[in-house]
């Protein structure tokens, strides 16, 4: 298995490379503007991927995200959900690496095959982080009006988080 893995990219490439060449493709002209493209749009996303990151930051560094854990605790101690796993279902829609490092910790903590460990992993799969595809793909092609998609995006996270404890719960 360890030989296909080093193999296939390079197969791969040569498969295309004669792809092109049959089809009386200039392969070499090709990629150099698919690169040339993909230069474009790295520098049309990256100051949308600034403020990002800088608006994350902020907002961990604020402790809302600590505040919120305890205005929510009455109400996530009745339905037994594990209070480890909040700051990772809050996280998800905005930071991908936040919630993968808050799944870490509780992998670490507690183990991947414990419940809050599997609840994690299901809630990994089941959300998106919708409020950065939004700043990320909008913002560099300068849409402004994000109202519908925002809330759309924010209503089916939370459609995810539900179906991930409910999933979680059945079999687990």
């Amino acid at each position: 298995m360890e030989i296909i893995s080093k193999i296939i990219l390079p197969i791969f490439i040569i498969i295309i490379v004669f792809y092109g060449v049959k089809k009386k493709i200039n392969v070499y002209d090709t990629f150099l503007e698919g690169a040339k493209e993909g230069l474009i749009t790295t520098f049309n996303i990256f100051p949308a991927v600034i403020a990002m990151i800088f608006a994350i930051n902020i907002f961990l560094d604020s402790n809302v995200l600590t505040f919120f854990i305890k205005l929510l605790h009455p109400l996530i101690g009745n339905i037994s959900l594990p209070l480890e796993i909040i700051p990772m279902a809050i996280l998800r829609p905005i930071s991908g690496t936040a919630s993968l490092a808050i799944m870490n910790e509780i992998f670490m903590n507690f183990g991947p095959d414990s419940f809050i460990g599997r609840l994690a992993s299901v809630l990994q799969g089941c959300t998106d982080t919708t409020i950065y595809v939004i700043a990320l793909y909008f913002g560099s092609i300068k849409i402004t009006k994000i109202r519908h998609a925002l809330w759309g995006g924010l209503f089916a996270d939370l459609c995810g988080i539900i179906a991930a404890i409910i999933l979680t719960n059945l079999f687990f």
